[in-house]
């Protein structure tokens, strides 16, 4: 345990940035999920609605540096190609 009133409130600050943290994690792995389930429904108009609105999402989430923008953009650059392959499918 920390000794130091200022090494305390670290530790009390530290358990609440983590809390939001991952909270803003998991929101980023549910919008990837949400247009996967959109893609895999075979709804091309529904998953590129879907699509815009997760790439907003993840574009909130790296300029907070939870997670690295390079992952934010491979992440969207796969999901709008499958969604782009989804409609010269059909």
């Amino acid at each position: 345990m920390a000794n130091s009133a200022q090494a305390r409130k670290r530790a009390r600050q530290a358990v609440k940035a983590n809390a939001h943290n991952s909270a803003l994690r998991s929101k980023f792995r549910t919008a990837i999920k949400a247009v996967r389930k959109a893609i895999d429904a075979g709804d091309k108009a529904k998953a590129a609605e879907v699509l815009k609105a997760s790439a907003k999402t993840l574009d909130i989430i790296s300029d907070k540096k939870i997670v690295h923008k390079n992952k934010a953009a491979r992440h969207k650059s796969r999901l709008a190609a499958a969604v782009k392959a989804m409609q010269a499918a059909q």
